[in-house]
């Protein structure tokens, strides 16, 4: 479906952008006791280890549309925390410590790749790296996906708030990519064509309003309460460019038929197992609606 989101205007002002990508990832990592069971990156990480049980450490994870980073170093912190926590139930010994598996690794990429962001996300956490040149998710340089390979690990695609901005010709170039070269993909979204979906974008502009003051005190930014209360372009940009977001997100039925138009043999995409579901984060209205895509076998 094609909408028009006002964010992705060339016209649109660059610092307002940076505020709601900045506002974006909070609603990803934010956990606000009692109002919410938990974030959505740590039910992101929570599905993938789910999912994945001990062969994760098989696979790298690889953000293509990380934009200022996104939710992807959060879903890394608590994906090897909580592998590390089921794992361990008591100090181990030496030997123990030796063959244990290393850390899930993740990448950022990204069309546009935002280097100074990445290299702060990379300086927290020594299993997030990132690619400092520009990535065409329709067209991954072979290298990136063979440098994986040699180190004996599984490209895995992650797609956060991100695969409802492709038209269904880019999204079957991207598909068609993901399925000859990767060994699986996530597309997690916070939105949905529902009732509870439009809901949630409304609230989340309200929740910018009532947090502004604390974000721009955190990121020591005063002008993201000009955008907020002066001129309120945040919330309401958050508002309707969520709505916009809501029409664009394509069900698990419609990225199925995305797979099998995208130009792959229809053997090949029978060799793939796809899974979905979605997950609560606050009663009622926010969820994570979620999607994961594996070559049948690949997990053994």
């Amino acid at each position: 479906m094609q909408v028009f989101e006002i964010a992705d205007q060339e016209w649109f002002p660059q610092s307002l952008r940076s505020y709601m990508q900045a506002a974006l990832t909070a609603a990803w990592t934010t956990h606000i006791p009692l109002l919410q069971s938990s974030s959505p990156a740590r039910i992101v990480a929570h599905l993938l280890s789910h999912h994945f049980g001990p062969s994760i450490h098989n696979y790298t994870f690889i953000d293509f549309c990380a934009g200022g980073g996104g939710p992807t170093p959060s879903i890394e912190k608590h994906l090897n925390a909580s592998i590390t926590t089921t794992t361990t139930t008591k100090t181990p010994s030496y030997a123990e410590a030796a063959t244990a598996p290393p850390p899930v690794q993740f990448i950022l990429t990204d069309l546009h790749p935002h280097t100074n962001l990445w290299s702060a996300a990379a300086a927290a956490s020594p299993n997030v790296s990132f690619i400092p040149t520009s990535v065409d998710a329709t067209n991954v340089p072979q290298h990136i996906i063979q440098d994986q390979k040699r180190n004996g690990k599984k490209v895995f695609r992650l797609f956060n708030l991100a695969f409802h901005h492709f038209d269904d010709n880019l999204a079957r170039k991207i598909l068609k990519n993901t399925l000859e070269t990767s060994d699986g993909f996530g597309i997690f979204e916070l939105q949905d064509r529902s009732p509870a979906g439009f809901l949630a974008c409304c609230l989340f502009g309200l929740g910018a309003m009532v947090m502004a003051p604390y974000y721009a005190w955190l990121w020591g930014a005063p002008l993201a309460l000009v955008w907020t209360y002066l001129v309120p372009a945040l919330p309401a940009v958050l508002v309707f460019d969520g709505w916009m977001s809501s029409l664009r997100t394509r069900t698990v039925g419609e990225v199925k038929e995305l797979m099998g138009s995208c130009g792959v043999d229809a053997k090949e995409v029978r060799g793939w197992e796809v899974k979905s579901g979605r997950e609560r984060f606050i009663p009622g209205v926010g969820y994570v609606n979620w999607i994961i895509v594996t070559r049948k076998g690949s997990q053994e």
